[in-house]
């Protein structure tokens, strides 16, 4: 009797479990009303295969997930250089789906290697709306700095957090071809004096993308950076670079092929050098 009790028992779970799921992936059913209610009575037709067909049969067959096939869409759209209302749906629908901010960002990034920068642009400024909502954190002011950036700030950059004075962050971009990264500085952050070697060809190109920061050789006077603004640092010069006093500041960093390269990491930049650059 109580075989039969654990089997009936172990029945109900299996049924129960059975109902959770079929219950689940209805809740995760895709549905459109999009055609019916903007072109139900100009177009039924269109309207049906837009809300039946492609929606309601080809984004629910099984093979790819719905996050999947946003992030395919969306980089489909971009490749055809289609950046308009059609693509923002697209990217809210991203959003619903699961797509997070994060990554939305780097592949817009590495979209734009293969789309065309402009085209990234254009789907960059429309992201950035659909996710404004997950920044809004206060975080010092890092969160809303990266509504002003279309690439990530990345993580902090404890690799070599001590050459730096504050904190600062590090975003690989691409590592194809000439390697480059997104490095963030939080107000008041620089890194110390330092100088790239070079035996021949070498050095380092800087790119402002945002905020405001500044940029100092030895013997020179700091030169403001703010964004669109490009440094290109020789081989074998003492430098050093970081943010203003009341900015974030975030930079593209390109290192130069040379032969017999190296970088030397020397002395920080005091207080009283940096304080004399004022805000």
């Amino acid at each position: 009797m109580e075989k039969i009790n654990v089997k009936k028992a172990l029945l109900l779970v299996i049924i129960i479990s059975i109902t959770n799921i079929q219950y689940n992936m209805a809740q995760e059913k895709i549905t459109q009303t999009a055609g019916r209610m903007q072109l139900g009575e100009f177009a039924p037709k269109f309207a049906e295969l837009n809300d039946e067909v492609l929606f309601g049969e080809i984004w629910n067959r099984p093979g790819l997930s719905p996050r999947d096939r946003s992030m395919i869409t969306v980089a489909t759209l971009i490749g055809k250089g289609i950046i308009d209302s059609s693509l923002s749906h697209h990217l809210q629908f991203a959003k619903e789906n699961g797509v997070t901010r994060t990554e939305i960002s780097e592949m817009l990034t590495h979209i734009a290697f293969y789309a065309g920068w402009p085209n990234a642009w254009g789907a960059f400024r429309m992201a950035k709306d659909v996710w404004a909502k997950d920044s809004t954190a206060d975080d010092n002011g890092k969160a809303a700095f990266q509504l002003e950036m279309i690439f990530p700030i990345g993580e902090p950059n404890k690799a070599y957090a001590k050459y730096f004075i504050g904190n600062s962050y590090l975003a690989p971009i691409s590592k194809e071809q000439i390697p480059f990264f997104n490095v963030t500085f939080e107000p008041q952050c620089r890194n110390n004096w330092h100088i790239h070697h070079a035996t021949k060809g070498g050095g380092q190109m800087l790119v402002c993308v945002a905020g405001r920061g500044w940029y100092q050789e030895d013997g020179k006077d700091a030169v403001q950076m703010l964004p669109g603004d490009v440094i290109h640092i020789p081989a074998n010069v003492k430098h050093w670079h970081g943010a203003a006093a009341d900015s974030w500041f975030a930079h593209l960093a390109f290192e130069i092929p040379g032969e017999n390269a190296s970088n030397e990491w020397l002395e920080p930049v005091s207080d009283v050098e940096y304080d004399k650059l004022g805000k």
